[in-house]
């Protein structure tokens, strides 16, 4: 039986403090381990200009991959969502779900967190979980669940799979990614990811179930380039507020 997943939900005390004592202490290891590359001698008289970022969906749009709806960062704070029933604390830091015993259509989606001036934020704690190619989540373990820092440039990568719809008490949900982000010892910001109308995964409907779906936010959709061998390469760029 299909278990019900989405009932809005209040962000607990005891979770904000989890994460902010959580990012304190890996931030200053992810720092030291993601030092930059020394840069190019330059020319006295003609000194460079500083390297442009490069977002995941500036990327997409020069492989000729279709954009999101917000295409690149301009200083407004990715939209939030409900959290849902089915978090889980103190998951396992990882940036690969596919484990042993997970099956279904692949997905590897990158991006950046940036704060609201476009500056990458480095050590951020990001927090996913999802449910299976079933539409169940694992409530008794850890399976596509996890949680990951920001490199040094901001960037983050998550391998894991497409997941699927599901129904029950709170309606029909669209195939969707739980996600939390934080600064360290910034606020929290919880939100959802979704995918385009045209995935094909499961044999699904995704813009009858995208349209049907009233807590979806399209403004949070992943850019995903066409399906290679039935994995899909995605793209989200995060920005979050850095003090509360």
């Amino acid at each position: 039986m299909r278990q019900d997943h989405d009932a809005g939900g209040g962000h607990t005390s005891s979770r904000r403090a989890f994460i902010r004592t959580s990012s304190v202490g890996v931030t200053a290891a992810a720092l030291a381990a993601t030092g930059a590359a020394p840069a190019a001698p330059v020319s006295p008289a003609a000194p460079a200009a500083p390297a442009p970022l490069v977002t995941a969906v500036q990327q997409a749009r020069a492989a000729g991959r279709p954009l999101a709806v917000t295409p690149a960062c301009d200083g407004h704070e990715t939209p939030a969502a409900t959290e849902g029933p089915l978090f889980k604390p103190e998951s396992p830091e990882r940036g690969n779900f596919v484990t042993p015993g997970i099956s279904g259509v692949r997905l590897d989606v990158s991006g950046v967190v940036y704060d609201t001036a476009c500056t990458p934020v480095t050590g951020a704690l990001i927090e996913f979980w999802q449910c299976d190619q079933n539409g169940d989540y694992d409530t008794s373990g850890f399976a596509l669940r996890g949680h990951q820092y920001t490199s040094n440039r901001g960037a983050f990568r998550l391998q894991t799979i497409i997941p699927r719809d599901y129904w029950g008490r709170w309606g029909n949900r669209a195939p969707h990614i739980h996600t939390q982000v934080q600064a360290p010892g910034g606020p929290v910001l919880i939100t959802q990811l979704y995918f385009p109308d045209d995935t094909q995964a499961y044999g699904r409907d995704f813009a009858a179930l995208n349209a049907q779906d009233r807590l979806r936010n399209s403004a949070c959709t992943i850019t995903l380039s066409a399906p290679k061998d039935g994995h899909y390469t995605g793209a989200f760029d995060f920005v979050i507020k850095t003090t509360v």
